[in-house]
């Protein structure tokens, strides 16, 4: 593994080389003109992992976040312009203070340091990840999976030949152009002394495998539990189409809605058109007593395990609560701190719902799947965090730094 320690003391001494932010822009400039004009060697290269998953049987809906397409190349280069247009957050005095013992105090943004990000399938994350953490002023060490092999490693050596046409070093972005498994484990373990942060990115067995061994601190969410909450006081439309939009309009992301909570009186009243809309459109209902009592279609019975899943397909939980507080308690007991919404037109009740659930995203009349770096202004995301600490979300730009303490003095001793 003496080459893996190579590319973790090639990244430290990137680190120490930080750049302004002109040539930064300059450099993902290069990098999606650079994809714009090997679009064809880009898709080649996209096709060997395919045939290749064909190969191994993979499944349809990780085949299909694999594929590269003109479109895609697209939202690739867009997003990256997107980054560009971001203003840098390093190097910002965040907050500055005298005090009266003659100390000047400031504030200052700055990156976290080495980034190792560990991710599977879709090969748009290799720029995207590449961008923020460049941008942000962290090399980065990306370990795609297996089955985007070809298409991971030519946009990352496009973004290294941006670095290098404009001579800088292009250490900021390494790419581990191996498929052994035994890798990851090594990156986790023995890597400390060169690694800052880890972010997992991918289904629950990776992040699952990357809390459990890491011996670096990780930024993840293991498992998208997400519920909507339809309030007494819903708009019966409002809360159709939300719903709707929540739980089928992608039912593979983490923030796609897996529990919907009804409140009880609305069970009759419009709870029938909500789920009716969902089972019309091919998704399995699965409720508690009280819900099969008053729904008048195909509904299976729910076990407490229901409450818990992450279903990431067209299934969903449905639960009757008795009032706001039954609600709030069920996402903190049930949730992973994903994202929750709750539908309703009484704000006092909106505003008890997002204060109280301890999610990362908690939300008012809005789709769940809008949990997205994208969608939040940041250009893209690293993944989304749901950790306690500091960043919770979306990981974006903004979240990609730290900060330290500048003091100054005329001379200051302590007494």
């Amino acid at each position: 593994m003496k080459k893996l320690l190579n590319i973790g003391k090639k990244s430290k001494k990137a680190f120490f080389n930080q750049i302004e932010s002109k040539k930064k822009n300059k450099i993902l400039k290069d990098y999606y003109l650079l994809i714009e004009r090997n679009k064809k060697l880009i898709l080649n290269e996209n096709k060997k992992d395919i045939n290749n998953a064909y190969k191994e049987k993979l499944k349809d809906n990780l085949i299909k976040r694999l594929i590269l397409d003109n479109k895609k190349i697209l939202d690739i280069t867009n997003s990256i312009k997107k980054i560009i247009k971001l203003k840098d957050p390093t190097n910002i005095i965040l907050e500055k203070w005298k005090r009266s013992n003659g100390l000047k105090i400031s504030k200052v943004s700055i990156p976290i340091g080495v980034i190792g990000v560990i991710y599977e399938s879709r090969p748009n994350v290799t720029s995207d990840v590449a961008s923020l953490c460049f941008k942000s002023g962290n090399p980065v060490i990306l370990k795609g999976g297996s089955e985007a092999f070809y298409s991971n490693q030519i946009l990352s050596k496009l973004f290294r030949k941006s670095l290098k046409n404009n001579n800088v070093d292009e250490n900021f972005v390494q790419f581990i152009d191996t498929k052994k498994r035994k890798v990851v484990d090594f990156l986790l373990t023995k890597m400390n002394n060169f690694i800052d942060v880890i972010i997992p990115r991918g289904g629950k067995n990776l992040v699952k495998k990357v809390q459990e061994l890491s011996s670096i601190p990780t930024i993840s969410h293991l498992e998208g539990v997400c519920h909507s909450y339809v309030d007494k006081d819903a708009s019966p439309m409002i809360a159709k189409k939300v719903i709707y939009n929540a739980k089928l309009r992608n039912t593979a992301i983490c923030g796609a809605t897996e529990t919907i909570l009804l409140h009880e009186k609305i069970i009759k009243k419009f709870g029938n058109l909500i789920l009716k809309n969902l089972e019309e459109n091919g998704c399995k209902i699965i409720g508690d007593s009280k819900v099969i009592k008053l729904y008048n279609g195909k509904i299976q019975k729910a076990s407490i395990k229901d409450w818990s899943k992450e279903y990431l397909s067209s299934v969903v939980s449905v639960k009757s609560v008795k009032n706001l507080d039954e609600a709030i308690n069920h996402v903190n007991k049930y949730g992973t701190m994903h994202t929750d919404c709750i539908i309703t037109q009484n704000k006092k009740s909106a505003k008890k719902f997002l204060h109280g659930v301890n999610s990362s995203i908690a939300m008012h009349n809005t789709s769940t799947q809008f949990a997205d770096g994208g969608e939040f202004g940041f250009g893209g995301e690293v993944g989304i965090s749901t950790n306690t600490l500091p960043p919770r979300g979306p990981v974006g730009l903004n979240q990609l730094i730290s900060y330290k303490y500048l003091v100054t003095s005329k001379g200051k001793i302590r007494k």
